[in-house]
């Protein structure tokens, strides 16, 4: 009787400490371009792709919606379009449960413009290092839509923004790689690639200087036979240097949030540590 007691004594306690609509998946989050949101037939594909791909219950996600408005934030220097709100068709899961390294997973069969690897440099940038996204649209779409979304997930997810001017630098990171890929017909992933490796070397000898980030572009361009121009340089420099001066801003959001990049997607509350202890005290009486 008296483990009875103390048992239900126990589920009153979890239902004290777990707070109102507390979930096992609390770290999924969709955020739908609000022309697929707004299409049951379209929500429909993309929620299957997510489901299919992620091996999720997508009921158990957060979702939100990404507007137009928000999307022209950042068209302007991708694409260089302005949409209306029966153009915003991609759409992102972040998910923070698969949190051991950063992945993102394009649909390739439907995202025409930014890449997975574009998105992960992005990101990287921004001082985002785990969980697994996912981008897909019901039709074919650019992908800047889900680049709106994909920040303000992790900003859900966590529930710690980030700075401004540091998804600024990421964005406009973005952007200029489009650019590039549109202007030159460079292969996408071999810039991304290229980009990555430029900001490893800046940021690893804490290279502020423009010019010899110029110079480290160069011999990277040279080294890989990467053909784009002089101009081409000059913006990735520019870019890069962006990123560069925004570190310290970096490195205090990731402080922030390095529960959940760390491998502790709970950020900081355990059920699993919590139903132990309700077990040892209960077994104990």
């Amino acid at each position: 009787m008296r483990k009875i007691t103390f048992a239900l004594l126990a589920l009153i306690l979890v239902g004290m400490l777990i707070p109102a609509g507390f979930s096992a998946d609390s770290n999924l989050v969709i955020t739908y371009g609000e022309t697929t949101h707004g299409n049951s037939n379209y929500k429909s594909i993309v929620d299957s792709f997510f489901s299919s791909q992620a091996g999720i219950d997508i009921n158990n996600a957060e979702s939100k919606i990404i507007t137009a408005d928000q999307v022209n934030q950042i068209s302007g220097g991708i694409t260089g379009k302005t949409y209306s709100s029966n153009q915003i068709l991609s759409s992102a899961l972040v998910d923070l449960n698969d949190n051991s390294k950063l992945q993102v997973s394009v649909d390739k069969s439907k995202i025409t413009t930014i890449t997975g690897d574009m998105y992960i440099s992005a990101l990287k940038s921004a001082g985002i290092t785990a969980g697994h996204v996912y981008v897909t649209s019901p039709v074919s779409a650019t992908g800047e839509s889900a680049l709106a979304g994909i920040m303000n997930s992790y900003e859900e997810a966590t529930d710690v923004e980030i700075p401004e001017n540091v998804k600024q630098a990421a964005t406009d990171e973005i952007q200029t790689e489009a650019q590039i890929v549109n202007n030159s017909g460079v292969d996408a992933d071999s810039l991304s690639k290229l980009v990555d490796d430029v900001k490893q070397e800046v940021s690893g000898k804490n290279v502020t200087d423009h010019n010899t980030i110029v110079n480290i572009i160069n011999n990277y361009v040279q080294n890989n036979n990467i053909n784009i121009t002089s101009v081409d340089i000059e913006n990735l420099a520019n870019t890069i240097e962006q990123v560069q001066n925004v570190q310290g801003d970096v490195n205090y959001y990731k402080n922030q949030v390095s529960d959940f990049m760390g491998g502790n997607s709970t950020g900081g509350f355990s059920l699993d540590g919590l139903f132990d202890w309700i077990k040892s005290f209960v077994n104990g009486i």
